[in-house]
């Protein structure tokens, strides 16, 4: 049967797509230009047309796959309710026990930003995105009373160092921990960070 014939921009999002699928699948280092054709019947000079190089395309995978997370963090947060209830959904979607895209894919792209410089500076600027996020949420509720936070940034930044951190040892070395002993680690640490006693967060819910 004849492939559908796609825009521009649908053609780029099957691709970034399938670069995803592959990255997880197979890793960065090993991914090629010839795994994402495969795995859509598409030649590498369909790839090579839309993405030069495969440093454009991994950067380019990333970055699909970090905006989907980050509308998900912007909807969570900017939605109605308690600041403290709309930062405890956040941080629960995105612990390594949550929904955010595959820990796997950004462990990958961790390791990868080392030694490529686009890499890099496209993962730190997702980075901030997170962190800030975070920290307008806590700072907003520190500022109408519901908890005390003096420096909202450190607070973001503490607690997605121990996220990122939890989720390394999830995907590294699954078994390691239980979902509920993590699940309590990060309930325990933001409970720290805005001055509140575990079962006021866990009332929050």
């Amino acid at each position: 049967m004849a492939r559908v014939r796609l825009s521009v921009e649908e053609r780029r999002e099957e691709l970034l797509r399938a670069a995803v699928e592959q990255i997880e699948e197979r890793g960065v280092a090993a991914l090629r230009i010839a795994d994402v054709a495969n795995a859509l019947g598409v030649s590498n000079a369909l790839v090579l047309y839309h993405f030069s190089t495969k440093e454009k395309l991994v950067a380019g995978a990333f970055a699909h796959a970090a905006e989907s997370d980050l509308a998900r963090l912007r909807a969570l947060v900017g939605r109605g309710g308690s600041a403290l209830r709309r930062l405890r959904a956040a941080v629960r979607w995105y612990a390594p026990t949550g929904q955010a895209k595959g820990w796997k894919l950004w462990i990958e792209g961790w390791a990868a930003a080392l030694r490529e410089p686009v890499l890099r500076e496209l993962t730190l600027d997702l980075d901030r995105q997170w962190k800030s996020m975070l920290a307008a949420v806590i700072a907003e509720g520190a500022e109408a009373g519901e908890y005390a936070c003096p420096d909202p940034q450190a607070a973001a930044w503490r607690i997605t160092a121990l996220m990122d951190g939890l989720a390394v040892q999830r995907t590294a070395f699954p078994g390691a921990l239980s979902r509920r002993q993590m699940e309590e680690w990060v309930d325990d640490a933001l409970a720290r960070e805005l001055g509140l006693d575990r079962s006021e967060l866990v009332a929050s819910r």
